[in-house]
């Protein structure tokens, strides 16, 4: 699904013109049409503002069931997967989402390079 193709047809479906949304969202006529027709890929707060203006939930905006969707993965869960515990993701992420791009890419080095030489093998067990 082309977000762009989608957000075309839920406006139209409301009978609603490119103005329409363009005066409930504050953006101009010309962004909303490049972003309806694939010229420009919106940002999360782009998509609730178009979500605002249709009068509908953001999941429905971008996704096409009648219900919400099921979360696959929770992160409040034990897992036994590849990543251990999910408490243990989410602390990673908010550490990487705190961390420069420079240092991200020399942490994603490093966790490279360790697993080439297969050094994670020796703490596995600890």
């Amino acid at each position: 699904m082309l977000i762009g193709e989608r957000l075309r047809s839920l406006r139209e479906s409301k009978n609603l013109s490119q103005g329409d949304i363009e005066e409930r969202t504050g953006l101009i006529r010309c962004y909303v049409s490049r972003v309806e027709n694939g010229h420009t890929v919106p940002s999360i707060e782009t998509l609730e503002k178009f979500a605002r203006a249709l009068e509908m939930p953001l999941y429905a905006v971008v996704y096409d069931g009648s219900e919400p969707p099921k979360p696959k993965f929770l992160l409040n869960q034990k897992t036994d997967g590849l990543w251990g515990d999910a408490r243990q993701v989410r602390k990673l992420v908010g550490y990487l989402a705190k961390m420069k791009e420079p240092d991200r890419k020399l942490l994603l080095a490093m966790a490279a390079h360790t697993a080439k030489r297969g050094d994670y093998r020796k703490t596995e067990k600890n």
